[in-house]
């Protein structure tokens, strides 16, 4: 008897895996897709042949094709939330200096990348045709920029300043967009800039925006 095939390797192996292994493998496949080749490319069919399972078995985790992608959507943005904002975390550091490595962090890689941006485009051009991207969408923006606004607070406080809670929203909202441009520069264009460049950048600005002084590093 000759030996199996690698797909067929694979796929026994997989099957072998529990449910939720196997439905964060369906997921990271799609997203491995998406991010080489476009929305698009995330066929159930291609999808797994890249997980190595039948399309059956995409039924049997996902209800949908487009369930399995919004769950994507959802893992990925998760990832790049817990990512970004790792450092707001830090409570054994001073507010300022969480502040600027949170905006270190959200324009150094792997948060800023190509293959990201690719996600992120792929993603932000469904939102009117998926329900469920629409809702992760709103949900992230809205937690990242709620996270970041405690964050603008606390840098604030610490040099004994509070400001209206309107005031403080329009600082997070112009804080939240000057990252997201910075981001989408260096990840679009990423030969275009050296390496601490947009970090420099992005903390000397919100510095200024903020009247908070806010280091490199």
């Amino acid at each position: 008897m000759t030996d199996p095939t690698p797909a067929s390797k694979n796929r026994r192996a997989f099957v072998r895996e529990a449910p939720e292994t196997r439905r964060a493998a369906l997921i990271a496949a799609a997203l491995e897709l998406i991010g080489e080749k476009g929305y698009r490319a995330a066929t159930t069919r291609a999808i797994a042949e890249r997980a190595g399972v039948t399309l059956g078995l995409i039924r049997h985790h996902f209800s949908s094709k487009e369930e399995l992608i919004s769950a994507a959507y959802e893992a990925h943005m998760s990832k790049m939330t817990e990512l970004s904002l790792a450092a707001a975390e830090r409570r054994d550091l001073p507010p300022d200096q969480r502040l600027a490595m949170v905006i270190a962090a959200n324009l150094s890689p792997p948060v800023m990348s190509e293959r990201n941006v690719t996600l992120w485009a792929s993603f932000i051009s469904q939102i009117h045709n998926e329900p469920g991207i629409r809702a992760t969408h709103d949900q992230t923006y809205l937690s990242f920029r709620d996270r970041l606004e405690a964050l603008i607070a606390e840098a604030l406080q610490a040099q004994g300043r509070t400001v209206a809670p309107e005031t403080l929203r329009r600082l997070a909202v112009s804080c939240n967009a000057l990252i997201d441009g910075l981001w989408l520069e260096g990840s679009a264009c990423p030969t275009s800039f050296a390496n601490d460049d947009l970090v420099e950048i992005g903390q000397e600005r919100i510095g200024v925006l903020l009247g908070v002084p806010l280091k490199a590093g």
